[in-house]
């Protein structure tokens, strides 16, 4: 399966930005939260945008929304409609 250059929804970390995590002077703990804090930088990015609204005022009510709608979409419409592939 070929990957297209651009980030799609199912990709939170570039080829780019992972080769710069991996080339930190990290542990290996600090690594993979890093990872995991850029790729959800970006979910949250997303999710304000869905909502119309800036980052910093979203709360936690409306995250767990919208992963809630995102897992109805998944389970009535399928994955390829959903914005989360898993």
């Amino acid at each position: 399966m070929d990957v297209a250059p651009q980030q799609s929804s199912t990709q939170f970390l570039t080829l780019e930005e992972s080769a710069k995590v991996d080339g930190a002077l990290l542990s290996s703990p600090e690594k993979f939260l890093t990872r995991l804090t850029i790729s959800s930088l970006k979910l949250l990015k997303h999710i304000a945008q869905d909502y119309g609204i800036a980052i910093e005022d979203l709360t936690a009510p409306q995250v767990i929304a919208w992963f809630e709608k995102d897992g109805k979409i998944r389970r009535e419409q399928g994955i390829e409609v959903s914005y989360l592939k898993w």
